[in-house]
Parts: C-alpha cells; sequence; structure tokens
C-alpha cells in the first residue's frame, strides 16, 4: 500500500535509513575541513534559510510547476517490511542538524562534475561533462533541483553512466576506463595523428587537468606542422615528457611554534637549448598538473625568445598571503633546503611568478648563496634592488603593452583612447596599467580573488599608487571604492562583461571560461593580450575565434619578463648601471623580434594574417621548432 506524503511529513525511518546508507555508500569527506559529514535534509540550527540556498551561486527561486507536481505523484514511498522496520528501530539515527556555512562552498567546490546554471528561470543542477540536466541525471523524490540529496543521485547516476561516453569519447578510445577528477574538454577538430599524441598524455596522465589542457593547445597549433613531417610525432612524445621532476616535503614552524608541512615541486620541462629557467609560484592550488603545464609552457616562452633557454617551473601549496616575514623566510629556507642542489647558473635559475615577489626570492637566494657557498648566478629578480641595474619587475607587464601596440599598429591603429579592461591586481597588472596610461589608453578595472573594481574615469598615477598601497596592506579593492565615488566593486564576478576594446588577463589560468568570453564579445572587445599563463578555457578560444577576436598567446605577448631575465644576468648588464629609458629600448626590440617572428612561422604553414589565430599558432610553431631541431641534434637524450 502506497502512502501519499507531503512536505516534510515522509516516514521518519526511512528517511533516517536512506541517510545512512547514503553516507556510508558515498563516504563523504569535506576538504579543508578535514571531517566526515553524513547528509542532511531540512535547515540547519544557526541558518534557517539553508535549505533555501542554492548550494552554488544562482538566484533565488520558487519551487516550478514542474517540481510541485513532482512532489505530489513522486514523493511516494511502500511500507516498511517488519525485518526493515526492526532493524531502523535498533539502529540509532544519525541525522546531523549543525550546518556550517562555508559547507556549502566547499560542497561545490568538491563536485567539480556539477554547476548550477539558470534555465528558463529556474536554478538547476547542470553537469559538467554533457553540459544537461535532469532525465540523464535522475531526479531524487527526496530533494529539490539544489538539494545535496539530489546532488549524491545526479552523483551516482553520472558514474553509472561512465561520465558519458560520447563527451570523453578520446578517452574511451583505448581499452582502459580513464577516471578524471575534473572533465577535460576534447577538442573534436585533432587529425588521427594529432589525436593520438593528446591521447598518449591523457591515458599517462589522466588526472592532470591543466597539462592536458595545454598540450591540447600546442598539439592543435602544430597540426600542420606535423602532417607535414611524421619525425616531428616522436619528438612531441618526447617533449612532453619532463626531463626531470622533483616533488619533496617542506616542514616548516610558525611564530606560535606548530609545526606545519607542504609540499614542494620542480619540474624542469626541457635543457635542449640551455639552462633551465621559469617561476616558482606559493598558492594553495599549487600541484604537479600546474607545475607541469607551466614548465611545458615556459620551455615554448623561453625558445620563442630572443634568447635560447630552458624551460622550467615549481612552487609550492604554501600560502604567503596572512603569514609574517618570520614565518615566510622560515618557509623559503625551508624550501630550498631540499631544491638547492639542482639550482645553479649552468642548471637552473629560478624567477617569480604567483605569490613570490622580491621579498620571497630575497629570502630564497639568501638560502641558496648560504647552501652553495657562492655568490655566483643570481635569481632573477631580487638583485637589482642590490645593484640598480634593470627594469625587472615592470618587464612582463610593460612587455604585454609594447606587444599589444605592435598588433594594433600592423592595424593602422594605436592604443590611445581605448578602453581597458585588466584583471588581476599583481605586479604584472599593476605595470600594464601604467604603461596604457603612458600610451594614452583608458585601463578601467582591475581584480582580486573576491570580486572585481571597475573605475568609469579610468585609473591614472595617483590612482595606481594608491592601489599598491592597498595591496601591500593586504586589504581589498573594495577599499579603493570608499576613496573614489565613481569607482565600485563587484563581489564574486569578473570584469570581463564591462565595455571595452582589448583585454588584458593577467590574474592566473582559465580565468575566462566560456561565459566570460561571450561577455568579452557582446562587450566590443576586439583584442585579448594574454598576460597569465592559459587565462583561457578551450571552450572560450572557440568562442573567441568565431567572433573573430584576435588572441595574442601569453607564450609570445608574455615574453617580456624572459627578455628581462636574460638581460639581468648578461655580463654587460650587471657591471653598469642602465638607464631605464635604454632597457626600455631593448625590451622593445625583443617583443618586436618575438612578434616578428610568430607571424612569419604562421604565414609559412598558410595561416592569414589577420586570422584571429595566426599569432597563436604561429608562436607554438616558432618555439616548437626551435626546440624540435635541439633535440634532433642531440639525438635521444
Amino acid at each position: 500500500m502506497l502512502l501519499t506524503v507531503s512536505g516534510l511529513g515522509m516516514n521518519s525511518a526511512m528517511d533516517d535509513m536512506n541517510l545512512i546508507q547514503q553516507a556510508q555508500r558515498h563516504h563523504l569527506v569535506v576538504r579543508e575541513i578535514g571531517e566526515e559529514i553524513d547528509l542532511e535534509i531540512g535547515p540547519g540550527d544557526d541558518d534557517p534559510s539553508f535549505s533555501n540556498t542554492p548550494l552554488i551561486g544562482g538566484p533565488p527561486r520558487e519551487p516550478s510547476a514542474e517540481e510541485q507536481d513532482d512532489s505530489k505523484h513522486m514523493v511516494m514511498v511502500s511500507q516498511l517490511p517488519s525485518d526493515d522496520q526492526d532493524m531502523s528501530k535498533s539502529q540509532p539515527a544519525k541525522r546531523k542538524k549543525k550546518v556550517v556555512k562555508r559547507w556549502r562552498e566547499e560542497w561545490a567546490d568538491t563536485y567539480k562534475w556539477a554547476y548550477v546554471d539558470v534555465k528558463e528561470g529556474t536554478a538547476r543542477i547542470f553537469c559538467s561533462v554533457c553540459r544537461e540536466y535532469g532525465r540523464k541525471h535522475r531526479r531524487n523524490p527526496y530533494g529539490n533541483e539544489g538539494s545535496r540529496n539530489m546532488q549524491m543521485s545526479a552523483l551516482e547516476e553520472h558514474n553509472n553512466s561512465l561520465l558519458h561516453k560520447e563527451a570523453l569519447r578520446l578517452q574511451m578510445a583505448s581499452k582502459d576506463k580513464i577516471i578524471v577528477d575534473k572533465p577535460i574538454y576534447v577538442k573534436a577538430l585533432m587529425s588521427k595523428t594529432a589525436g593520438s599524441i593528446v591521447e598518449a598524455a591523457l591515458k599517462r596522465d589522466p588526472h592532470e587537468v591543466e597539462f592536458v589542457q595545454s598540450v591540447q593547445e600546442v598539439v592543435h597549433a602544430l597540426e600542420r606542422v606535423i602532417a607535414k613531417n611524421s619525425h616531428y610525432v616522436n619528438i612531441m612524445e618526447r617533449l612532453l615528457e619532463p626531463e626531470r621532476m622533483v616533488l619533496f616535503r617542506i616542514p616548516w614552524v610558525d611564530d606560535r611554534g606548530e609545526t606545519h608541512v607542504n609540499r614542494g615541486f620542480r619540474v624542469q620541462f626541457n635543457q635542449a637549448l640551455g639552462p633551465c629557467r621559469g617561476g616558482i609560484r606559493f598558492h594553495p592550488s599549487m600541484n604537479l598538473s600546474i607545475a607541469k603545464f607551466l614548465g611545458f609552457e615556459q620551455t615554448l616562452k623561453n625558445a620563442l625568445s630572443p634568447y635560447k633557454i630552458g624551460g622550467a617551473a615549481g612552487g609550492s601549496d604554501f600560502d604567503p598571503k596572512g603569514k609574517s616575514d618570520n614565518e615566510v623566510m622560515r618557509f623559503c629556507q625551508s624550501f630550498m633546503n631540499e631544491i638547492y642542489r639542482y639550482l645553479g647558473p649552468d642548471k637552473d635559475l629560478p624567477s617569480e611568478e604567483m605569490g613570490v615577489g622580491t621579498r620571497e626570492m630575497g629570502y630564497l637566494f639568501g638560502q641558496y648563496r648560504r647552501l652553495a657557498g657562492h655568490y655566483q648566478g643570481s635569481f632573477t629578480g631580487p638583485r637589482i634592488f642590490w645593484s640598480g641595474s634593470s627594469l625587472r619587475t615592470e618587464a612582463t607587464g610593460y612587455g604585454l603593452v609594447f606587444f599589444a601596440q605592435l598588433i594594433l599598429s600592423d592595424m593602422n591603429k594605436e592604443l590611445k583612447g581605448l578602453r581597458c579592461a585588466v584583471s588581476g591586481s599583481g605586479k604584472i597588472a599593476l605595470h600594464v596599467l601604467e604603461k596604457l596610461i603612458a600610451y594614452g589608453a583608458l585601463p578601467i578595472s582591475v581584480s582580486d580573488s573576491k570580486g572585481y573594481l571597475v573605475d568609469e574615469d579610468g585609473f591614472d598615477y595617483m590612482k595606481i599608487s594608491f592601489l599598491r598601497d592597498i595591496k601591500a596592506q593586504q586589504r581589498s579593492l573594495r577599499d579603493y571604492s570608499k576613496t573614489y565615488a565613481r569607482s565600485k566593486y563587484y563581489d564574486e564576478a569578473k570584469p570581463w562583461n564591462e565595455r571595452c576594446d582589448v583585454a588584458f588577463p593577467c590574474a592566473s589560468q582559465n580565468e575566462i571560461d566560456q561565459a566570460d568570453a561571450i561577455n568579452l564579445v557582446n562587450s566590443g572587445c576586439r583584442i585579448v593580450v594574454e598576460g597569465s599563463n592559459m587565462p583561457c578555457t578551450p571552450e572560450a578560444i572557440d568562442c573567441l575565434r568565431k567572433a573573430n577576436v584576435l588572441i595574442a598567446p601569453a607564450m609570445a605577448a608574455g615574453a617580456g619578463g624572459v627578455v628581462a631575465g636574460e638581460l639581468e644576468l648578461n655580463h654587460e648588464c650587471n657591471s653598469m648601471n642602465w638607464s631605464p629609458e635604454d632597457f626600455e629600448s631593448k625590451l622593445q626590440e625583443a617583443m618586436k623580434q618575438t612578434y616578428q617572428r610568430a607571424l612569419k612561422a604562421a604565414t609559412d604553414f598558410g595561416y592569414q594574417k589577420e586570422s584571429p589565430e595566426a599569432l597563436a599558432h604561429g608562436a607554438v610553431i616558432a618555439a616548437f621548432l626551435t626546440v624540435a631541431q635541439a633535440m634532433t641534434d642531440q639525438g635521444c637524450v
């Protein structure tokens, strides 16, 4: 016999059993909290509105007619058999009512396969693989679209469907089933030969999403090169495997005397052209996949620059934000204790990256000098403050603007008067603002991890100085709008929906997704100059190219830092004090050479100069051919 149930009046014993079974089956562990949790139904004691709030960002809504109908007809349960009733009586209920607000964000962060979007005025949970909702993911009769029970039911259905074979056709080409933590967007336009290279990389490193994404973009750009010479297939397979990967633990003690342990990475990707150069990143998201992707990109970036050197990258999942100078010093010294034996002027010299500034580089070099016993081969970055030889910190940001000016010059245009949207608020972004002002452009935005700031009047040098003070004091960009009334800060948003002519993404990888790309196109953007490594997702790149938005790749546009680092290490540069004008002149010349090399390689392989993919493909082709020639000459090493 069926009993109709309304609201929360379902049989409590059945409710408890389902709750316990789901918790045991999925055995959830919330990241960053580190404790097991049971699923919940109903609101928590400390947040009565929790049950009506979507787990992932989305507008509040009323239950749809479909959901109301489902709640009337689907929420029905059978009478429990006597055995089940006895078991439910003997087993204590494990219903947790206490709700921590931040669980919402961490739950959403745990299940990367799902996202919330609005469909016909209703917020629904979509699958990140098939981009569908509803029937492909069985509705849970015990909860609405936004409930945790619904997410678990959808997760189970998603796993049972083998992550939708049609969306992972390349992975499933292998006999072995590849299980991935995050969905990997697979391009369908690749030739069979190029596809086999990506398939091999995907089979070898299925969990390294960022690295596989970078490999796909590079292989896609090299399709015509590989088609002309099959020898490059073997070179590419060797190139995709780093020469050396070092993983190590980093124990350190905080100011309270408590011991912490972080994980460190250094990937020396390729040294065919010379000693390695590459950044060190300190960020909680840092992992081996990101270290490999950064090292791979750096290898090609260095090969494209006028200075032929190898590529490397590394860092740690340590977060320097909120740490005292002594804590950062102790961490950096512990980091260098493990990695110093792999560094040196003829081996590998690291440089600044996200989370690593002059303070961190100074501590790292000080410990390296102490352990190595000599001063030779200072890291790129800190020495300028002791010898005053260059504009190293400004070089990457200035180079981006120089590169944008080269593109516009070929179009018979200039930066003067153009609205420019910039993301990030670190040293690269702020120096981009500086040079844009010098060229007469109107930079209107910056961003941080919490949101973005827009100033319709545009930034000037005084405002940039104020932004630097805010960042130095580790305050929010929101404080800027308290001083300048015409500005506004938007929480949990990106600046890509602001009207602009040129965009400079300078924050982190994959900061521009498909929705952001659509916003950029609609806002009138015609050029995207990549300041951070791989700032666009594959879907975003496809969207921008279809709209004829020209993309200046970070591999070429971001070469200013490489150029400045090599000038700084040059003996002539170290033995004399160059003026800023001399240094900028050499930087402009190097950026012009890089730009011309990329365009020439593109035209050599049939890409029109006006094509939105000419620069991106040309930069990859020129860099790869340089590395490939060196690897061929040196044999199988």
